[in-house]
C-alpha cells in the first residue's frame, strides 16, 4: 500500500453484488476505502454523502444504463474519476462513455490491478479512439455481437437468450456452433 492510495475513497456501482464484493475486498486490501451501491438511485445518494475520488460504474445496472448515471455522478462529485466497466464492450458505448465524462472504459472480466491502473490513468489501452473503423461491421458480425450480448445478459442460458432474441433455441445453438465472423 502506498501513501497515495491510503484512504482514497472509491464508490463501486454494480448490480452484481458478488462482483462488487470481490472487487471491493481487493481494493480494500490495497488501501482504498470502499463504499458500494447496487442501483442508480442508491449510487447518487452514496456519492453525495461519501464524496469518492473514484467511481467504478457498471454499464448495465439492472434495466438501466450506467451511461445515464455518468453526468449526475459528475454533478454530485465533480472531481471524481469515473471508470466504466462492461461485460460486452463495444466502441460506440466506449466513445459515448468518454464523451459523457468517464475517465476510462474497461471490459469485464477485470482484475483489481487493472482497475487501480485505470484510477491513475496508467491503463489507457481500452479507451478506443473516436475514429470510425475504415469499414462498418458486416451484418453477420453485428448479429454475432448481438447474440453474445444477449447471451451474457441471460448468464449463458441459451433458452432464455433465444426467447429474448425471438428465435428458436436450436437456431441459436446452431449460430453459436459457428465460428465468430470477422469484421
Amino acid at each position: 500500500m502506498t501513501e497515495k492510495t491510503s484512504g482514497t475513497r472509491v464508490l463501486l456501482v454494480d448490480d452484481d453484488e458478488v462482483f462488487c464484493s470481490v472487487l471491493g475486498r481487493g481494493l480494500t486490501r490495497r488501501g482504498y476505502r470502499v463504499e458500494k451501491a447496487h442501483d442508480a438511485e442508491q449510487a447518487l445518494v452514496v456519492a453525495r454523502d461519501y464524496q469518492p475520488e473514484h467511481v467504478v460504474l457498471d454499464l448495465k445496472l439492472g434495466d438501466d444504463s450506467g451511461l445515464k448515471l455518468i453526468q449526475p455522478l459528475l454533478e454530485a462529485v465533480p472531481e471524481a474519476r469515473i471508470i466504466v466497466l462492461t461485460g460486452y464492450a463495444s466502441i460506440p458505448t466506449a466513445v459515448e462513455a468518454v464523451k459523457l465524462g468517464a475517465a476510462n472504459y474497461l471490459p469485464k472480466p477485470v482484475d483489481v490491478d487493472t482497475v487501480v491502473s485505470a484510477f491513475s490513468g496508467q491503463h489507457e489501452e481500452p479507451v478506443p479512439t473516436a475514429e470510425p473503423p475504415p469499414q462498418p461491421m458486416s451484418l453477420k458480425r453485428l448479429e454475432w455481437e448481438q447474440i453474445q450480448r444477449v447471451l451474457a445478459e441471460h448468464d449463458g442460458n441459451i433458452s432464455a437468450a433465444a426467447r429474448a432474441l425471438g428465435i428458436h433455441r436450436r437456431t441459436l445453438q446452431r449460430k453459436l456452433g459457428k465460428r465468430p465472423v470477422k469484421r
